[in-house]
């Protein structure tokens, strides 16, 4: 089973978007996922169409209440869960403050679920709070979703070493395995955008950071219309418009990610192609 973050403290770059779609493209492929929504704000959620009750258990009784989180996984499709966040989980990074341990609660609660999954896919509020250090306390892996501009650039020294931290300190196994590209368009900006970030991966290949091996996948997230529109229709993209730039993009992406868990060789052997596919 991957457990698999997906994480950029700088909101609209398209995370939940990533977390969701990503999510039902893999489901769509025939691999059981789970996707757990740990943002406040419940986009994830609602991009599935998925609304709870004000008294209906969520992420929030989970992380704050010791509440089984088995009892909070609800089916989307057949091979699609999601364990839902409600607005409340906005008062669990004051509720947590004295608690001991607090970082390691998802993960404890993760260990006890007795259903079977190839993927968890955890979609995390854009902040590096006591939310995030719980998704990267039980994740194996790091997917970091870019916008090729200029700004996107900014903060991305803090997140890598909120990561290294947390592999030091709490969870040994965890590494930032991918970069995204997300709302991609073919321009000179977002060209100069990926060429430094292929650049500053490829001057880390020999570093012992727990980024050393990561690469950026071949596939671009281009920026489309029907991937707006989805979520206020209650709907992934292959629900919502199965035939879109969005829905191939993100089948593609599928594709890659479950290539590389077949993939015995190492990650620096990968293509690095900038070249956007398709």
């Amino acid at each position: 089973m991957r457990k698999i973050a997906i994480i950029n403290q700088k909101g609209g770059v398209g995370k939940t978007t990533t977390a969701v779609n990503l999510s039902a493209a893999l489901a769509e492929s025939g691999q059981r996922v789970w996707l757990i929504d740990l943002d406040p704000q419940a986009h994830a959620s609602l991009h599935l169409g998925v609304t709870l009750q004000d008294d209906a258990p969520s992420m929030y009784d989970v992380l704050t209440d010791d509440y089984p989180i088995q009892d909070v996984i609800h089916p989307v499709d057949s091979d699609l869960c999601i364990s839902p966040s409600h607005i409340d989980l906005a008062a669990a990074e004051m509720e947590l403050a004295g608690e001991v341990g607090r970082e390691i609660i998802l993960r404890d609660a993760m260990a006890k679920v007795s259903q079977e999954f190839d993927y968890v896919i955890l979609d995390c509020p854009p902040s590096l709070g006591v939310l995030t250090l719980n998704a990267l306390t039980a994740a194996d892996e790091v997917f970091l979703p870019l916008q090729p501009h200029f700004l996107a650039l900014h903060g991305l020294s803090k997140l890598l070493k909120t990561i290294d931290l947390v592999a030091r300190r709490l969870n040994p196994g965890l590494v930032l395995s991918n970069v995204l590209y997300c709302m991609f368009d073919s321009t000179r900006l977002a060209s100069e955008v990926i060429g430094d970030v292929e650049q500053f991966l490829k001057e880390e290949r020999d570093s012992n950071s727990v980024w050393s091996n990561a690469y950026s996948f071949d596939t671009r997230i281009r920026r489309n219309i029907r991937l707006a529109e989805a979520p206020s229709y209650g709907q992934s993209i292959f629900s919502y418009a199965a035939n879109s730039n969005g829905a191939q993009d993100y089948r593609s992406l599928a594709m890659e990610v479950i290539q590389h868990c077949k993939d015995e060789s190492s990650p620096t052997t990968r293509s690095m192609s900038m070249v956007h596919n398709g």
